[in-house]
């Protein structure tokens, strides 16, 4: 069984990561749209309703950010090593 370099298993659990960000964060718009569009609401909000709004919309904040800095941060490669030309 081959070994993988540090750069293939980090770029393994990049991917793996991402993908479930990507899941979660397209389930929760789903159902944040599904209950606007096909759930009956009463015309005075609950409090519990509203504070549950309030924290999903934290969390769907948190994973974009995160989904943001993870593609971000994948522009930023490890140098190879024995790859003298940057070094001057």
């Amino acid at each position: 069984m081959k070994r993988y370099t540090n750069s293939e298993i980090k770029a393994r659990l990049i991917l793996v990561v991402g993908i479930a960000l990507s899941l979660t964060f397209i389930f929760s718009i789903v159902a944040i749209i599904y209950g606007v569009t096909f759930v009956v609401q009463p015309l005075e909000v609950s409090p519990n309703d509203e504070a549950a709004w309030g924290a999903l919309s934290s969390i769907l904040l948190v994973l974009s950010g995160a989904l943001t800095g993870l593609l971000a941060s994948n522009g930023l490669k490890d140098k190879e090593k024995g790859n003298s030309d940057d070094e001057h």
